[in-house]
């Protein structure tokens, strides 16, 4: 069953990538007929083009020279990945070699990977292949005449229909290629089904379901502690901070622009597509937040578009149209890396780097790409097969120079508001970050960011790496603008004053502690506007900046946002508790404990391990050495060692003790709040962890009534046991033993499920979408 396929012999043959049992390379490239003969696992692309309007697969009539199929329908264009080269890449150039069709990576929708084992030829040829199986979705069948074949490979192509096609699989009809449509290969068809048979009435009612798991609120603030000048320099604050949406936007995916734009365009056409418009305007992507990143959009929801000159051109005809395309399975890489790479290419790639280039690689502001890729994008010929031959393929491109027209223009934006601002600090802050912004440099303006001392607070620029979950190394942008609340900020001196102390006594080995923690500034603000990586969930507080070199040498600083705390605590934790926890202990529930623990949770980021010494004397960071898993450990560490630090600070008569019990208890309701968030995302995960961790040991209590309460004799004793666990974890940078707590801990449970479902019954919201009254009258007034 191989659909690639083979060539009459050349003067140099085609080697291809060995691979293991499991599809991994082995690091072993061999001439394709010997893997043939051999029966070596490797590696081919499958691009099925299909017209839309018509429901119709194109396929293509194998040569009658092919050594394997000759002369049978198959499909639409397929080939070897040969040694060296991506999956992606390849597919782009067997599309058009056989059939003279140039379309750009935004057309190819990997749908999924098959494995196909088997023998021909009386054994003489012997097909273990791992197959990348590519949609390309176009509104109208392509004229037949526009095609350009290639003959060594295709002698005509026909349009079938879905069903048809199925079909004549299903009868093995001795004309045709034979797929098993019974097993994985009839993914296709269900896949396409699947899109186009479902009714716009039960798509609104899901989607209409899912919107009201947000409760809308509105956030605002007084200015009156604002100078004149800081409010001009705040019109164009909210201004730049647009300009960050629009990174966002491209950092998730490089066709969710266009998703995003389509979607804006055509909302009014049908209550579906106000509804498809307003989840996603919440999501930020066509995945959803809550929902473990489940597409809630397929590529047959995408933008539409024009292409002329795509195949050669027919009288009459337009040219192609097709669906910018999307996978379902969120793409763990984002767009920070290409879209076919996978970890084991990129350790491969980066560990032969030198050791100031290697650094770079796993930097924060940069993106990976390929050299192949953009050379075949921007050739006009059809002769690319030398593109991707080289061994170094990925290279590292600075944000400066990726999102360039962007950032140039977001500083001058801050330039302008620099110029403007009153405070000093403020201006530092501006006119560094726009340096930033085209010298990629950050380290000055994060420096600057936290120690900003002003009435107008500003939070911008690259800084949480939630969405690089291949391995959390690269930073999304965002901004947060608010205004300082003075009196809270001052009443929260104590966390910041105590950060060494904490530092000393954290329950684990003193060997891992630090004998130079620098305190966290800490700053409560009212937020007018957010904007970028800020989607579903939306945060109450953040601890920043997240580069371990700054971390190092000067601590982190803290923002939080009370005015978000006070909306998700009134609409959200005490519905919750009045659910979930026991009557008894309902009212220990409180605003104060609450607010109080997440200021706990910053401050805690900024203690325990991050610069971490390994067993073999190396140096290195927690972030670095636990990789895709450090995002749901720390947040965890956090939550934990807060509750850890809360308890001391009492002991210490530092806190007030009647906030023991409320605490624990508000600590158990936002338990069942967090990991509503999905167990795909840092904090529902490290949530779980931390609530299944804590029921085990009895800390937490499930009654008869289906309520939960504290155990108060057990609690203190847990939460010390598990802080101790994740910090020697950290301190260790043992990533197999953080997979094992997060495999065993971060997961479903029928406990927390139970709690999940009665939240569900009754409709407590799970998050809040902010209305930004301020912030969008400064946009109204702009446009």
């Amino acid at each position: 069953m191989a659909a690639e396929h083979d060539q009459m012999p050349v003067k140099e043959e085609e080697y291809l990538d060995v691979l293991t049992k499991t599809g991994e390379k082995t690091g072993i490239s061999k001439p394709r007929g010997d893997v043939h003969r051999a029966g070596d696992y490797h590696r081919a692309v499958h691009v099925w083009i299909f017209a839309e309007s018509t429901q119709e697969l194109l396929l293509q009539r194998r040569a009658d020279c092919k050594d394997s199929w000759a002369g049978l329908w198959d499909i639409s264009s397929a080939g070897h990945i040969s040694a060296g080269d991506s999956s992606l890449i390849s597919a782009m150039r067997e599309l058009q070699e056989e059939l003279g069709v140039t379309l750009p990576k935004d057309a190819f929708e990997l749908i999924f990977v098959l494995l196909q084992e088997c023998t021909i030829n009386d054994g003489k040829f012997i097909n273990n292949e791992y197959n990348d199986v590519y949609l390309v979705t176009t509104i109208d069948p392509i004229p037949l005449e526009a095609f350009t074949l290639q003959e060594s490979e295709v002698s005509a192509v026909k349009y079938l229909s879905l069903e048809e096609y199925r079909r004549v699989l299903a009868q093995e009809h001795p004309d045709y290629v034979p797929y098993d449509v019974n097993e994985e290969y009839g993914q296709l068809f269900m896949i396409i089904e699947k899109r186009y048979k479902e009714n716009a009435e039960a798509r609104s009612l899901t989607l209409d379901k899912q919107l009201n798991r947000y409760a809308s609120t509105s956030l605002s603030a007084e200015l009156t502690g604002l100078t004149a000048a800081d409010k001009e320099a705040l019109t164009l604050l909210v201004k730049a901070a647009t300009i960050m949406d629009k990174i966002f936007y491209l950092q998730v995916w490089y066709s969710n622009p266009s998703l995003r734009d389509w979607l804006k365009e055509n909302a009014d056409k049908s209550q579906l597509d106000k509804l498809k418009w307003m989840y996603y305007v919440i999501n930020k992507s066509p995945w959803s937040c809550l929902d473990e990143n489940e597409a809630f959009l397929t590529t047959a929801d995408s933008a539409v578009k024009l292409l002329p000159n795509a195949p050669k051109p027919v009288p009459g005809w337009k040219g192609l149209e097709y669906r910018t395309a999307f996978p379902a399975a969120k793409p763990p890489g984002a767009n920070f890396y290409p879209p076919d790479m996978d970890k084991m290419e990129f350790n491969l790639w980066k560990d032969r780097l030198q050791e100031d280039k290697r650094e770079e690689a796993m930097g924060f502001f940069n993106v990976i790409r390929r050299h192949s890729e953009s050379l075949f994008e921007d050739t006009t010929s059809p002769k690319t097969e030398n593109v991707t031959r080289s061994s170094h393929d990925l290279y590292v491109v600075p944000y400066s120079q990726e999102y360039n027209s962007l950032l140039a223009e977001a500083a001058t934006l801050l330039c302008e508001a620099g110029e403007m601002a009153s405070s000093s600090s403020l201006k530092r802050l501006l006119y560094s970050k726009a340096d930033a912004f085209l010298s990629n440099d950050y380290y000055d303006s994060d420096i600057a960011w936290m120690e900003l001392d002003s009435k107008l607070d500003v939070t911008i620029g690259p800084y949480e790496t939630y969405e690089d979950s291949l391995f959390g190394y690269k930073a999304t942008f965002e901004a947060f603008i608010g205004v300082r609340d003075d009196k809270a900020t001052a009443q929260l001196k104590l966390f910041g004053d105590h950060l060494q102390v904490l530092e000393k006594n954290l329950p684990m080995d003193n060997i891992y502690k630090s004998e130079n923690v620098t305190a966290a500034p800490i700053r409560v603000i009212q937020l007018l506007y957010n904007a970028g990586d800020v989607k579903g969930p939306q945060t109450v507080a953040f601890n920043l900046p997240n580069d371990e070199r700054i971390v190092k040498d000067r601590g982190t600083s803290m923002v939080m946002l009370k005015n978000v705390s006070e909306a998700k605590f009134k609409l959200i934790l005490k519905p919750i508790a009045d659910v979930c926890i026991m009557e008894e202990q309902r009212d220990l529930v409180d605003f104060e404990s609450f607010f109080t623990h997440t200021i706990c949770h910053e401050c805690c980021h900024g203690i325990g391990p991050h610069t971490i010494t390994l067993l073999n004397g190396q140096k290195s960071t927690v972030r670095l050495e636990l990789q895709e898993l450090h995002s749901s450990l720390e947040e965890a560490k956090a939550d934990i060692v807060g509750l850890w630090a809360l308890r001391f600070l009492m002991d210490k008569d530092l806190l007030p003790k009647s906030l023991a019990k409320s605490m624990y208890v508000s600590f158990l309701a936002g338990c069942f709040r967090s990991v509503r968030f999905g167990l795909e995302e840092a904090h529902g995960k490290g949530q779980a962890l931390q609530f299944n961790y804590l029921f085990e040991k009895g800390a937490f209590i499930l009654r008869p009534d289906e309520t939960f309460a504290v155990d108060f004799e057990k609690v203190e004793d847990s939460v010390a046991s598990l802080s101790r666990e994740i910090l020697t974890i950290q301190a260790r940078g043992d990533k197999e033993a953080a997979r094992t707590l997060l495999q065993k801990y971060g997961v479903m449970t029928p406990s927390l499920k139970r709690a999940l479902e009665k939240l569900e019954t009754v409709q407590v919201p799970v998050d809040i979408i902010p209305d930004f009254p301020i912030a969008n009258q400064i946009l109204r007034d702009i446009n």
